[in-house]
């Protein structure tokens, strides 16, 4: 069984999130002040439902899914397009791949001694984000930025 994701995550570094959302198709401006943001993130699970909330004191982003069922997303303040992702675990792994505009489009979350890594690709661009925990309560209380 892979550990848990559940807890509130800090980011601490990303590599290439400029190049990621290039890919995007993200405007310059918006990706200036992307740069510049901590994001936070907040994994919830009830058996095979994940929520996922990532913050920042500018946006929020909330995704909802069960693990091996697709659904459909839309990308509301990112980069605000309709996709089709599914999500589901590859060994150690919670992979999504998002079929839509953009190919080769998705993320894998998973866990490394007491960090959480992020890998998000599109078209041939990887960012890499590492988290650490804030706190160690799997819950679905509002964690404030």
């Amino acid at each position: 069984m892979p550990a848990s994701l559940c807890g509130t995550w800090d980011i601490i570094s990303d590599v290439n999130l400029d190049g990621y959302m290039t890919a995007m198709g993200i405007s310059p401006c918006l990706r200036k002040i992307a740069l510049k943001l901590k994001q936070r993130k907040v994994i919830e699970q009830q058996g095979d439902k994940y929520t996922i909330k990532t913050a920042s004191t500018v946006k929020s982003y909330t995704i909802s899914f069960r693990a091996g069922q697709e659904f459909e997303e839309f990308t509301k303040g990112l980069d605000n397009r309709h996709l089709k992702s599914l999500v589901t675990w590859e060994g150690n792994k919670l992979v999504c791949v998002q079929s839509g505009e953009k190919k080769n489009r998705g993320w894998a979350h998973w866990i490394e001694e007491d960090k959480l890594y992020l890998e998000l690709y599109c078209e041939g661009e990887v960012c890499t984000q590492v988290f650490k925990k804030r706190n160690e309560r799997c819950s679905s209380e509002e964690v404030p930025l």
